[in-house]
């Protein structure tokens, strides 16, 4: 059984992962949550977070462990010779940040601050596991930036952050390149597209389509005209989840591997592009959102130069590499999207 220190299981993607890594392997999950931000102690719950796979441990990860709480995570103790004994983790699956563009930016340096801060914590925490197979460094499609018309960034793209939030997730992924090259670390980043699932928080763009049909109020669309709104590719963070149990399945490279070969200069980290294959504007969402509860769509489209500091009009990942290597979405978009809406309107504690 591997023993794998999972971060951020009460947020969105989070408590998603959790769910399908209990219904799909046999691992062991430590997981660490402040649950001061979006994360909530209610996802957990309606997701079997007391399974007794599942030790779930309060801390702010801007803050170090400290040694007791370390001691739980290896389930140190002393054995009946007096030695100190304690189990490995295996994988470090670090998904937690502060994740909300708007806040970031009307709040930057609170997320700059924190997003870097927990991240250090978790890579020199990391740095001292020992047999620690897989440090997955979570990111985003918006460190690459705004993708042209007929662009889809691959892995490597150029870096090009929009807003003090894509910034946040690049200098997590600066620093765990770091720690790659300089202690040999096996990082792996994955860089996903706009993710949507069951417990969605209402400020998100899909759950606030629901609220505003539900209610028969007028949906807000950024874009000057029809042909001009923003567009995204949506994938279910059960899809995510599925990702990375089979990105579990593959042994990274190291930086040693490249000294061996002689080719230091072609050194960088396992990179993987995990996206749905569907793009639609926001509108067309809300129109298929609307279609699918019965209802009809109000919707007033929002001049662009109002739309939020930092806003990128498209975004667009190539999810080559990853279905090459014999990976794709387990559910197809349509099936995500009436799974969700229906699942939102049954659960109306999640919607208002």
């Amino acid at each position: 059984m591997k023993r794998v220190l999972f971060t951020g299981h009460g947020g969105f993607v989070g408590h998603h992962c959790l769910e399908y890594f209990l219904e799909h392997t046999d691992w062991e999950l430590i997981c660490i949550d402040s649950f001061r931000h979006k994360g909530t102690p209610r996802r957990v719950v309606e997701v079997g977070g007391d399974h007794p796979r599942v030790k779930t441990y309060k801390h702010d990860l801007t803050v170090p462990f400290d040694p007791q709480l370390q001691n739980l995570i290896f389930d140190r103790h002393i054995d009946d010779r007096g030695n100190v004994v304690e189990k490995p983790i295996h994988y470090i699956i670090h998904m937690a940040s502060e994740s909300a563009v708007e806040r970031s930016a009307s709040d930057p340096v609170t997320c700059l601050r924190n997003n870097y801060e927990l991240t250090i914590n978790m890579l020199e925490f990391a740095r001292n596991c020992k047999g620690l197979e897989q440090f997955v460094q979570i990111s985003t499609d918006e460190v690459y930036g705004e993708a042209g018309p007929n662009e889809s960034h691959k892995e490597w793209s150029k870096i090009v952050p929009s807003n003090p939030y894509a910034a946040s997730k690049a200098s997590q992924e600066a620093m765990a390149i770091s720690y790659w090259r300089t202690y040999n670390m096996p990082i792996v980043i994955t860089n996903t597209m706009n993710i949507i699932g069951e417990r969605q928080d209402p400020e998100k763009f899909l759950p606030k389509i629901i609220q505003k049909v539900s209610l028969g109020e007028v949906m807000p669309i950024y874009g000057d005209s029809l042909d001009s709104i923003g567009t995204r590719i949506y994938l279910h963070a059960k899809n995510m989840a599925s990702a990375l149990v089979f990105l579990a399945n593959k042994t990274p490279s190291v930086y040693s591997d490249f000294v061996a070969n002689e080719n230091t200069w072609e050194a960088e980290p396992d990179r993987y592009n995990v996206c749905g294959n569907v793009e639609l504007n926001n509108l067309e969402l809300a129109q298929m959102v609307a279609d699918i509860m019965g209802k009809e769509l109000s919707y007033e489209l929002i001049p662009s130069e109002s739309a939020r500091a930092g806003y990128d009009r498209r975004y667009a990942l190539d999810g080559s590499k990853m279905k090459e290597l014999g990976w794709e979405p387990a559910m197809t978009f349509r099936e995500s999207l009436e799974k969700v809406v229906k699942w939102t309107l049954e659960n109306p504690h999640w919607a208002v």
